[in-house]
């Protein structure tokens, strides 16, 4: 296999890489999915925070899975690689194949999602002229464009400048969101509904507030997606400064961070904001936190509130770029993509074709999004391609051991065999009930057309890798006869 001089550069430092999991755990979903979650699962009412809580559990017993894996296999690709040498290279390519697909639309989706936000901004403003100017359906798709390919440029330039630009952006999305925790807990209801009877806005009470199994489930199931992204850290272990140790802190540190502040952002909007105004406003438009604190609060800080939603969304470009595209180099060092893909820039040290090439996918997000008037399945798939992933990794996790003695014995977090059998087992039955409470939910879901269930565009993805698999393969054993073997090491970056 043909190799450059250049190789990846550990330049990634402990807040860089946090910084990575934490831009893309958190992104304007923060601002919007406990709110919405009202709507799409009607019925959750009150108990919006414990099903969050709820949703934490398998999260945190696949982050644990991640950190244990990290530790024996600090390379790029950290998913694929962690499966393709644990359980076998085609559970590990057709998983982060569906991974990366469904986060690389999600990516030209969040470009283009991201402009009514500012256009928003530059309403509360009283900037109508350039609001309007936002509108416009060209304009609207070609600043969408420009963002994604601006962050995409941002990692061609490298790991030191992807740094320098997705800290100072992190620092500033908590700064922002800080504003709207001490906004909600400077209020309460009795504010609340004072404020409201100047609108004369009357509250619909069309939900009960009593629990249900089957609904807390639903709901638990959805906010688990707030914990999708922490795995960015581990496809960036090729870039990691001392990776055996900083890949296991990061993950830590960004899951941690990022369930304490969703947690508590969600708990403030909620102290000043009754659940039972939500539930009722949700039924009939879409609402996020800085509509709902509007009624509360000053047009200048409610703008201040929208700006920091779209700061938050712009968060999750960077490092989203850099996760998928380390998997397309991972697949390329291993000869399941083609190898020029994997080829480093020596300059800047990074993988540039596997950015454009999934750049190029995220492109047509955008351009779908734009042209067919609504947004692509790929936030489902993304949320059934990570479950799918996650289980991967709490069974690559339990079978590291008998598959690849060698590899196990680099695994420094989980070293007792029961240890790590509850691990692996307890993250595996939760993952497998939220797939089962996914999925029959989608199916479940009244569609005009069979292709809006994303399960069968998700399977459709899958056939897809399995086919590209099966040639790939294929043209490998006919050059490396111990090609399994082969599949039990690490690759050079």
């Amino acid at each position: 296999m043909q190799k450059d001089d250049t190789s990846l550069s550990r330049n990634l430092g402990l807040l860089g890489l946090m910084a990575t999991g934490v831009c893309s755990m958190i992104g304007a979903s923060i601002y919007v999915i406990p709110f919405m979650i009202q709507r799409n699962v009607p019925g959750i009412g009150p108990f919006v925070l414990p099903a969050f809580l709820l949703a934490s559990i398998p999260a945190i017993f696949a982050a644990i899975s991640y950190a244990a894996l990290s530790t024996a296999m600090p390379r790029a690709g950290g998913s694929y690689l962690y499966a393709s040498r644990s359980l076998n290279p085609y559970l590990g390519f057709i998983a982060s194949f569906s991974q990366w697909f469904g986060l690389s639309v999600v990516i030209g989706v969040i470009s283009y999602v991201v402009i009514p936000f500012f256009r928003d901004f530059f309403f509360a403003l009283g900037w109508e002229n350039l609001a309007q100017t936002l509108e416009i359906g060209g304009v609207r798709m070609t600043l969408a464009l420009l963002i994604l390919w601006a962050f995409a440029a941002v990692n061609m330039l490298g790991i030191n400048f992807y740094q320098r630009t997705l800290i100072p952006l992190m620092i500033l999305m908590f700064g922002l969101g800080g504003l709207v925790i001490i906004s909600g807990f400077s209020f309460n209801h009795a504010d609340f509904n004072q404020a409201i009877s100047d609108f004369q806005i009357p509250i619909i009470f069309e939900t009960s507030g009593t629990f249900n199994i089957w609904t807390f489930m639903a709901a638990s199931a959805l906010l688990f997606s707030s914990f999708i992204g922490f795995d960015a850290i581990a496809q960036a272990g090729g870039e990691a400064k001392n990776p055996t140790k900083n890949l296991p802190r990061a993950i830590w540190l960004a899951i941690i961070v990022v369930g304490t502040f969703y947690f508590v952002f969600t708990l403030a909007v909620y102290h000043a904001v009754p659940w039972e105004f939500v539930a009722s406003e949700a039924q009939n438009k879409d609402l996020t936190a800085a509509s709902l604190l509007s009624y509360l609060l000053p047009n200048w800080l409610s703008a201040v509130i929208l700006f920091g939603a779209g700061i938050a969304l712009l968060n999750d470009l960077p490092a989203m770029i850099l996760s998928v595209s380390r998997l397309v180099f991972s697949w390329s060092e291993d000869g399941i993509f083609p190898e020029f893909i994997s080829r480093i820039n020596p300059k800047t040290k990074a993988p540039v074709r596997a950015i454009i090439l999934s750049t190029s996918v995220s492109t047509i997000g955008i351009l779908g999004s734009h042209f067919a008037g609504d947004f692509f399945l790929g936030i489902d798939i993304m949320v059934t391609a990570m479950l799918v992933n996650f289980l991967f990794m709490c069974l690559s996790l339990l079978f590291l051991p008998k598959t690849n003695p060698e590899l196990a014995e680099k695994q420094t977090i989980i070293k007792g065999k029961s240890a790590r059998a509850l691990v692996g087992s307890i993250g595996s039955l939760f993952l497998i009930c939220f797939l089962l409470i996914h999925t029959f939910k989608d199916l479940s879901s009244e569609t005009t057309h069979w292709y809006f269930h994303s399960t069968y565009v998700y399977g459709i993805v899958i056939s897809l890798a399995s086919l590209t698999f099966y040639f790939r393969w294929r043209n490998l054993k006919k050059n490396d006869l111990d090609l399994r073997n082969k599949f039990k090491t690490l690759p050079e970056h």
